[in-house]
């Protein structure tokens, strides 16, 4: 069992369905000859060829249309947006096509099509390199939208993924791509969609959050743990739809509820959290919820990037709010 990154763990469930599934395609901006933009295509053009692996024009709404093209008559893309935050002149194929296909044809055509992005800040990249939108698409009827946040889950979930009939958004955390490693089975096994993970049990607070601030979440329960505040940690992975049940059966344990998020807050992912808790599981309820988010800014560039991005001490500041304020 191999030790991988994040990056490592996406090319190799990569390789391992273009292996099982001539339908498979691989897409995207300098995806063959360079393997990406952060290597996550290497070595696929040369074991597939230039007819399943494509480097595409500089276009990335030519790599969507040209992908709800190939998904609805038979093939299986795996299209690449070398950013999230390129991803705007791609709308009108994903949100009017892509989403629609099986409504739109009254299920006679299905739209199987992956379109990957690194997202996030972090990195200290120029503009429109650190978006963090994945409520766009999670608001977006149609479209699921799933975020790894290890190797284990962006192998398995990309797996799935890719097996799924419905058009999906997997957005890789770029900030960890080299960052977290872990072991990986390269088995082929796929991990459920539309599934929480818990990370870590607690009985004084659901700590729920994904992609890269899992890393900070993690982190701060521990420090909590030292002063006697058990934070139960839940990774969300798939943002739409999202897994409230596993939810609200922490909250039957521990009554409070954060949300953290590297996204800005206003319509975050967070407020639709919060909003179905308040109106199915408020009697849970021992302390109003709250969220640790990004601001409501453009993310600025990297002198000041530390200042958005949501911090260790900012988790656990809040954390303490909830637990020892409401007592």
């Amino acid at each position: 069992m191999a030790e991988l990154t994040l990056l490592e763990a996406v090319n190799l469930a990569l390789h391992y369905e273009m292996a099982h599934d001539k339908n498979v395609v691989v897409l995207g901006e300098d995806v063959g000859d360079n393997g990406g933009v952060f290597r996550a295509t290497v070595g696929l053009k040369e074991k597939y060829g230039c007819r399943r692996v494509i480097d595409s024009p500089l276009a990335e709404a030519l790599i969507a249309g040209v992908s709800v093209g190939m998904a609805t008559q038979g093939l299986r893309p795996v299209a690449e947006f070398q950013f999230q935050g390129f991803v705007f002149p791609a709308m009108e194929h994903l949100a009017c096509h892509a989403a629609r296909m099986r409504n739109r044809t009254r299920g006679r055509l299905t739209c199987p099509a992956v379109f990957r992005a690194p997202f996030g800040g972090g990195i200290h990249a120029p503009e429109h390199h650190s978006e963090s939108v994945e409520a766009l698409f999670a608001h977006t009827p149609g479209i699921s939208v799933v975020i790894p946040s290890s190797p284990q889950r962006a192998y398995g979930l990309l797996l799935a993924s890719i097996r799924s009939n419905d058009p999906i958004m997997f957005f890789e955390p770029k900030r960890i791509y080299r960052t977290v490693k872990s072991e990986v089975i390269d088995n082929g096994e796929s991990l459920p969609l539309k599934t929480c993970f818990t990370l870590r049990k607690g009985r004084d607070l659901t700590l729920v959050t994904w992609g890269a601030c899992v890393v900070e979440s993690l982190q701060a329960a521990a420090k909590l743990s030292r002063i006697g505040i058990e934070a139960e940690v839940i990774d969300l992975a798939t943002i739409k739809p999202i897994d409230m049940e596993t939810i609200y059966a922490s909250l039957e344990k521990t009554g409070r509820l954060l949300v953290v998020h590297e996204a800005s807050q206003t319509c975050g992912v967070g407020a639709e959290i919060l909003a179905r808790t308040a109106e199915h599981a408020m009697c849970l309820l021992k302390a109003p919820p709250k969220r640790v988010t990004g601001m409501d800014t453009i993310m600025p560039y990297y002198r000041n990037e530390d200042y958005f991005m949501v911090q260790e001490e900012d988790i656990i500041e809040t954390a303490k709010e909830l637990v020892e304020g409401w007592k």
